[in-house]
């Protein structure tokens, strides 16, 4: 993509990756791709805030030179240090010999870890303010969002906060860069969440503090590292806002149904469970845990506020890669659910229960109701489950 012109003097310069298929090296992003957002700011005194991974700084560079040499930047402002921000560092200072790297204390030890250049930085207080000519930086220490050196970049003058991956999401940009850019946002809303999940929830509790630590500036336009530029920045606001609080509050009135199942007994008793809560007029998001990545799991996990997990047992334990999810959803404190669990059993039941229930007491989750049977499920079995989901939904319904 070419530059584009956000304000007089400042401009995005960023890069779509859809070579990445692990983001993190954990998270599915090969369909999705993701956005790399660099923005450069050409006053008296040049400045670049944030950058991308290793493989894209020559990119970032092509960019750069299309509006100044890069030998002109004065600075390169890190707002966060993970790799995916900062890897291209050492390809830009090739060319920009004397800029100074601006960074939190925290940011000038990962510098260092990283690459070695910690007397390159120029070490930023909370509050500090940076004059360019006409246009003013302040500096906002936003630590554990999400990693603790982060902070973010306010443009005074411009009202433009670079927010780092605050207000970020998946999602490679399709032509535009703002949010009014498209009639509909279901997509970027939809990678948000997930990117949420994923990378911020587990700081959910210093997000809210972030937020209201900038519920008095001005804010115009939001400009994160990844995904879009929010022209429209309440919207993205209120969204996070809301994914934060659910770390402390009941989520939505719904059901994250998973399950698995080895030779399909299980199956045949998730569908007459399903059933029930259909009955019942309560919505449910339906997971195949062998078969859907833990990274588009999560999301449901986060919002609804219950769970029916079904699954069977597996030498004596409950089924892998059921086990692998809770365990993941323990990673990201998905804390306080409402629970119930079914599964089918060969020669012995009761190990996989003894399994789950081990894996949910971290998890503070309320186990209402659990059924093992035998085998193949009969037609009493069927019946027993629809009227096991039925009875869920309605505890859910009342909850």
């Amino acid at each position: 993509m070419l530059p584009i012109k956000m304000r007089e003097k400042i401009y995005w310069i960023g890069v779509n990756d859809f070579k990445t298929t692990l983001f993190e090296g954990l998270w599915p992003i090969h369909e999705e791709g993701v956005s790399y957002n660099s923005y450069l700011i050409d006053d008296e005194k040049k400045a670049i805030i944030d950058l991308a991974n290793e493989f894209s700084g020559n990119m970032i560079l092509d960019q750069i030179g299309q509006i100044l040499e890069p030998s002109e930047l004065d600075y390169i402002i890190m707002n966060h240090i993970e790799p995916d921000h900062s890897g291209a560092l050492r390809v830009i200072l090739q060319q920009a010999e004397k800029a100074q790297i601006l960074t939190t204390p925290r940011g000038q030890q990962l510098i260092e870890a990283f690459f070695g250049l910690g007397n390159r930085v120029r070490v930023l207080q909370d509050g500090e303010t940076l004059s360019l000519g006409s246009i003013t930086l302040k500096f906002v220490s936003t630590p554990n969002v999400h990693w603790p050196e982060t902070m973010m970049t306010y443009a005074v003058e411009d009202k433009i906060l670079f927010s780092c991956d605050a207000f970020g999401g998946y999602g490679a940009l399709r032509g535009g860069i703002y949010d009014d850019q498209y009639e509909d946002l279901s997509f970027y809303k939809r990678e948000a969440l997930r990117y949420y999940v994923n990378i911020v929830a587990t700081f959910s509790r210093p997000v809210l503090r972030a937020i209201e630590k900038l519920s008095g500036v001005p804010v115009e336009i939001i400009a994160p590292s990844h995904g879009l530029v929010w022209r429209h920045p309440e919207e993205i606001i209120g969204w996070y806002q809301h994914w934060a609080n659910l770390a402390f509050e009941p989520g939505d009135k719904g059901i994250t149904l998973l399950y698995g199942s080895m030779y399909g007994n299980t199956e045949r008793m998730m569908n007459a469970v399903a059933q029930g809560i259909a009955r019942e007029g309560v919505p449910i998001n339906l997971f195949k845990v062998t078969e859907t990545h833990v990274s588009y799991i999560l999301p449901s996990l986060w919002t609804n506020r219950a769970v029916v997990v079904g699954a069977p047992t597996y030498e004596g334990a409950l089924f892998p890669p059921m086990a692998n999810v809770l365990e993941m959803a323990g990673v990201k404190r998905i804390t306080n659910k409402l629970v119930a669990r079914f599964g089918s059993y060969g020669w012995k039941g009761g190990g996989a229960e003894k399994h789950f229930e081990e894996l949910i007491a971290p998890l503070k989750w309320d186990l209402e109701d659990t059924f093992e049977f035998n085998g193949g499920p009969t037609v009493d079995d069927l019946m027993r489950g629809v009227e096991f989901g039925a009875a869920f939904a309605r505890r859910v319904k009342n909850s």
